[in-house]
């Protein structure tokens, strides 16, 4: 639910800060030279090297993903009967979205959660808790799988590769410039702007990151809204909105409760005040609530 945007959104910044140096250290960022801001070169570097790094986090996310979950994917041919049955119903829900049958695994959490992710509908992965197979019945069990086989059939990481990619040029761009501009060309005769200089920029890099999250939350809000409809299509109205009920009282009874470090960030919960912005879910009272109205 909440792991695939987390994942990938910290699998982007690490890219982008691993572009960034790479760059710097090759000497490829020539954008500042004895007369100031070229700010065509640094425009035309911004967007190449902030879509690549939002593409190679597209490309491995996958493979990120299983890793740091430690999802066990499941072997198509196990004889293991929990895990056909698992396999069976993903099948079934990405058969009716006219889908190829995607990589099923399942990861330890006592938390209810789950997941997809994948660069391509045909090269998707789609896993669940220990804790969501324990909890739910079958029933709110469909409603979570047809809800994550729905942000395959939508196209979700894609669109939101796209989206970072331009949220991390813009990042990129204006930290470059508002650093140049506070720095006030404490350069050298090479037009390097030095390690001081450098630094800096990184610093506003991070600031701006940070805000860029804040449009890449609010499109991640609105694509749940649109799986929790495509899971109502799939697997059925009533067993999406039984799943969102059932995740709602799972999380009021561990509030107040201590959670493991590693389910901690995955956790759907409600944003106090301005950390709202950044939520990537909306809160659960409002997806029901559509739900069951029919918007």
């Amino acid at each position: 639910m909440a792991t695939r945007v987390l994942l990938f959104l910290l699998t982007n910044i690490l890219v982008v800060f691993t572009i960034g140096i790479v760059v710097r250290l090759l000497g490829v960022d020539a954008w500042l030279t004895d007369q100031g801001i070229q700010y065509g070169p640094l425009l035309v570097m911004c967007f190449v090297w902030g879509m690549a790094g939002s593409l190679i986090s597209l490309l491995i996310s996958r493979w990120s993903a299983i890793r740091a979950m430690g999802v066990h994917v499941i072997d198509p041919q196990t004889t293991n009967a929990a895990e056909r049955q698992l396999l069976q119903r993903v099948e079934m829900l990405a058969r009716g979205a006219n889908l190829p049958m995607p990589q099923v695994g399942y990861f330890q959490s006592d938390a209810i959660n789950a997941f997809a992710t994948g660069p391509t509908k045909a090269r998707s992965l789609v896993a669940v808790s220990t804790g969501l197979l324990r909890k739910m019945d079958d029933r709110e069990g469909d409603g979570v799988l047809a809800h994550e086989i729905s942000h395959i059939a939508n196209g979700d990481m894609v669109t939101m590769t796209l989206l970072q990619g331009i949220v991390n040029a813009f990042v990129m761009f204006l930290a470059r410039v508002i650093g140049f501009a506070l720095l006030r060309r404490d350069s050298d005769d090479s037009g390097s702007i030095g390690f001081q200089g450098y630094a800096l920029i990184m610093v506003i890099q991070t600031v701006f990151m940070f805000l860029g999250m804040i449009p890449v939350a609010a499109f991640s809000r609105w694509r749940e809204f649109r799986a929790d409809a495509g899971s109502a299509r799939l697997a059925g109205r009533e067993k999406m909105v039984a799943a969102l009920q059932r995740l709602q009282r799972d999380v009021e009874s561990l509030k107040g409760h201590p959670t493991p470090a590693n389910t901690r960030a995955m956790m759907i919960t409600e944003a106090p005040g301005l950390m709202a912005l950044w939520a990537t879910h909306p809160p659960l009272e409002q997806r029901i609530a559509r739900l069951q109205s029919g918007t």
